[in-house]
């Protein structure tokens, strides 16, 4: 597959061969469904917690004598039926995390790359440099590429002054190519890839 290379400003740099095996491939939706929810599990913090009923400060005496007095039996005034007892079945600090084979989440980055280039929602910049670290400037060159929200993915070291000049643009990410996943590609709407990102996604995949 063939794809135009462009300058950050508009200008026709040539043009790159992609690899049918990492951008030719049709989407399967359910491979992306599982990696993007792998991806949220394993970001979720799991910190939040309720206060059982053994966590309660309150007495454990038995309220009131079992027989006689003609109502309910209870024990215990912190069980979860009483007010300002404890929450039956609550929340407890944990992990979200599950495992995902490495395979299938190989095949998902592919298949997502695959989307954005099927969609023709994939743009590849020569070089992502900037002579002044200037955010004025980028939206300028972002505008005449048609970016209002996108992905742009370098090489493994990012231009200082590009960084810093997308750092303040709302609906534009920016990650080198060791931070490139599923869940980003797929929450914008345009994949941006420096020739050097190319490169390394068909070393990886080699």
């Amino acid at each position: 597959m063939d794809l135009k290379i462009t300058t950050l400003a508009g200008a026709d740099a040539g043009k790159v061969k992609l690899s049918e095996e990492i951008f030719g491939l049709d989407p399967r939706e359910d491979i992306l469904q599982r990696v993007v929810r792998w991806q949220l599990a394993k970001k979720q913090q799991g910190t939040h917690q309720a206060k059982g009923r053994a966590d309660i400060a309150r007495t454990g005496a038995k309220m009131y004598k079992q027989k006689g007095t003609g109502r309910a039996r209870h024990h215990s005034a912190r069980a979860p039926q009483f007010r300002g007892g404890g929450k039956a079945h609550g929340p407890v600090a944990r992990s979200h995390e599950h495992d995902l084979p490495k395979k299938v989440r190989a095949l998902g980055l592919k298949l997502a790359l695959s989307a954005k280039a099927k969609t023709e929602n994939l743009i590849v910049v020569d070089d992502l440099k900037l002579a002044d670290a200037k955010t004025k400037a980028l939206i300028a060159n972002f505008t005449a590429l048609g970016l209002s929200n996108a992905l742009v993915i370098g090489g493994s070291e990012l231009d200082v002054n590009f960084k810093r000049a997308a750092t303040n643009i709302p609906n534009i990410d920016v990650l080198p190519i060791q931070g490139i996943n599923v869940y980003d590609i797929l929450r914008r709407g345009t994949l941006v890839l420096s020739k050097a990102a190319v490169e390394a996604l068909e070393e990886r995949f080699k």
